[in-house]
């Protein structure tokens, strides 16, 4: 069963919208939403690791059971067949990776790549242009998950190739604002998590631009908010 908005911002320990045209002047309420495609290929072995594999194989090797030859050969003589494949891997490093081209879902496939969004948001300095994520703030929607799709969706055009992970926001954080009337707005951003499905191309709109990018690569465009974007996304 859904909860409604009003009682999940009380489980959080957030005010009650039991007085929505008081709070509005001071404060807002934004459901935003980390989109992120998954790794495509398995991620490279750690070096240390791969070490290890290796020092385990040999090591298993010492004591594993050996067979007369005259067995062996019969065994390999029995899986030889008249069907031969030449795999061929696709390569690790696409034409993205090499151009860079960060609006692309085909580059990093070995990462975890997100969606950042460069135009008008709430709460930017002066209201001008900033990167930002897909985010709507709520109005009267029956429960913030759905003001997260609809923030999702007004950029994607539809949720066809979506999937949003649970009900409820991992994670939010709290912006106080203050304009030139001196007045103080708070906007208090819940983020929800949303995956890929399905596609290696999506049409992104109402933004002036976008990117793809690994969390790495993320941080670097919030400096000021990257221990906290560290402790968010877990790579």
């Amino acid at each position: 069963m859904r909860r409604s908005v009003t009682y999940l911002l009380r489980s959080l320990g957030s005010r009650s919208f039991s007085s929505p045209a008081t709070s509005a002047s001071q404060e807002k309420i934004i459901a935003a939403v980390l989109f992120e495609r998954l790794p495509v290929v398995i991620p490279k072995i750690d070096p240390v690791v791969y070490a290890f594999q290796e020092f385990s194989l040999r090591w298993g090797q010492q004591y594993r059971r050996k067979y007369p030859d005259e067995v062996l050969g019969r065994g390999e003589a029995r899986g030889k067949g008249d069907y031969q494949i030449d795999y061929v891997p696709a390569p690790r490093i696409t034409e993205a990776d090499k151009t860079n081209d960060q609006k692309s879902l085909k580059r990093a496939l070995d990462r975890r790549l997100y969606l950042l969004l460069y135009g008008s948001t709430y709460g930017a300095p002066n209201k001008k242009p900033v990167w930002h994520f897909p985010e709507k703030v709520y109005e009267n929607e029956d429960t913030l998950r759905l003001c997260a799709e609809s923030a999702l969706k007004s950029v994607l055009g539809g949720l066809d190739h979506t999937y949003f992970v649970g009900n409820a926001p991992f994670a939010h954080m709290v912006i106080e604002t203050t304009e030139i009337s001196h007045d103080s707005t708070r906007f208090k951003r819940f983020f929800f998590k949303s995956q890929v499905i399905g596609v290696t191309k999506l049409n992104v709109g109402k933004c002036e631009d976008h990117v793809w990018v690994t969390k790495d690569e993320l941080i670097k465009y919030f400096p000021d908010q990257a221990e906290f974007l560290n402790k968010m996304i877990i790579s």
